[in-house]
């Protein structure tokens, strides 16, 4: 097993929020766009902006079940003193009809259909006694009321989504509705994901002394997709420079490059050997816990490439921090910070002063109010990667907070 000099000299000690910087200055937008059908679009983001091609509505229509009036042929109506109209039209949705509503007449209408000429106000068929051939109207109508009017949503030519917003549901049917089929979004970034350590064995497979199951490549392209990413490889690889340059040089196209493992200022950090030799990636130790080794930078040729600590909490909270943010600038997210939400502490732990703690928690909603508790016993701990799978995010302690006692309120960005 090749050992390699002492590293502790060139490691920069730096707060999360320089490394951030660090990280947003080193990534950009890929560039490349799919054209993708609505029906496909969701989870995607939006590369260019989306104005609406009609009117929502497209027309006048009705808000209700009931009957089109002409407003000054019911003002006086009331429960005790009804007047009555001839029903000279029936308009489902969907109706091409346009018969004009005259004085002394309504058309029976259902929600959603066009207002007929001559018609200005819809009385709901609650407030009429329902009637087909003549109808009883129990109520005055309102000026417009129970109308949609064409463009009150947006106009044509109006602006309804801008570039860089995720598509959900909503913004897909918001698409749909102002007549487009088809939209612009951002290609995921394709991402190599690379678990580092001769410890490392495949899940399932027999442990001898020493060894490990790997859970970095799997938890690592987990994230890259959730994150919007697509994983172009996911491999694991041994204490070996060799191998390790090998891979480097041979890899398939990519966009990102993510190393777990070896970038501390052990003996055998294979990665920091590597990537140091080749120029271009820096050394850091972020004031954090877990996850203080870290190093960013770029491969020959200019892959940006991240180098995180081995143990999994600690891939999962660098991930959160430094990883996620750049996949969401590299897809054109203008906002690429998670939300963090207000949340009442449960139970109470200790902080490193000086650091800025992840703490992974569990969450629950207590008399309508969000409360966490630590996800498991050994709290931060970077090893506890069982944790993980209670923990719902994390809670995000201050660097000049050593204490967290019950009742505190904390920052949390909820991940799952």
């Amino acid at each position: 097993m090749p050992t390699f000099p002492p590293a502790s000299a060139g490691v920069a000690a730096v707060s999360v929020d320089a490394h951030f910087e660090r990280v947003l200055a080193g990534v950009a937008p890929i560039g490349r766009v799919d054209a993708v059908r609505l029906a496909d679009a969701a989870g995607r983001t939006l590369a260019t902006a989306v104005d609406a091609r009609v009117d929502v509505p497209a027309f006048d229509n009705s808000a209700m079940d009931g009957y089109a009036v002409r407003r000054a042929d019911v003002a006086s109506a009331s429960p005790d003193a009804p007047v009555v109209l001839d029903v000279v039209a029936d308009l489902p949705a969907g109706s091409a009809e346009d018969r004009l509503i005259e004085p002394g007449r309504a058309a029976r209408i259902m929600t959603g259909a066009p207002i007929p000429p001559g018609a200005d106000a819809v009385v709901a068929v609650e407030r009429t006694d329902g009637g087909s051939d003549r109808v009883a109207i129990l109520a005055a109508a309102r000026p417009a009321h129970h109308v949609r009017r064409r463009g009150e949503d947006v106009r044509a030519g109006e602006r309804v989504l801008e570039p860089g917003v995720l598509l959900d549901a909503a913004r897909v049917a918001a698409a749909a509705a102002a007549g487009l089929a088809e939209l612009a979004v951002a290609a995921p970034p394709r991402v190599a994901v690379v678990a580092t350590g001769s410890e490392l064995v495949e899940p399932g497979a027999p442990l001898g002394r020493g060894r490990i199951h790997d859970s970095n490549s799997l938890l690592l392209a987990a994230l890259v997709a959730d994150a919007g990413g697509v994983v172009s490889e996911a491999l694991r690889v041994p204490d070996d420079p060799g191998l390790l340059l090998e891979w480097i040089e041979a890899r398939e196209p990519c966009d990102l490059v993510v190393f777990a493992g070896g970038v501390s200022v052990g003996a055998h950090d294979v990665v920091r050997h590597v990537l140091g030799g080749l120029g271009g990636v820096g050394f850091s130790r972020v004031a954090m816990q877990p996850g203080a080794p870290q190093a960013f930078g770029a491969l020959p040729g200019g892959t940006p490439v991240f180098g995180l600590p081995g143990n999994p909490v600690s891939v999962a909270v660098s991930f959160e921090a430094f990883v996620r943010p750049a996949l969401r600038r590299m897809l054109g997210h203008a906002d690429v910070r998670r939300a963090t939400w207000r949340a009442t502490v449960d139970d109470g732990w200790r902080s490193p002063p000086g650091r800025r703690q992840y703490m992974p928690v569990a969450l629950a909603v207590r008399d309508g109010r969000p409360v966490v508790r630590r996800a498991t016993r050994g709290g931060a701990g970077s090893h506890l990667v069982a944790g993980l799978a209670s923990a719902d995010g994390f809670a995000i302690v201050p660097e000049e907070v050593e204490d967290v006692a019950a009742g505190d309120a904390v920052e949390v960005a909820i991940t799952r």
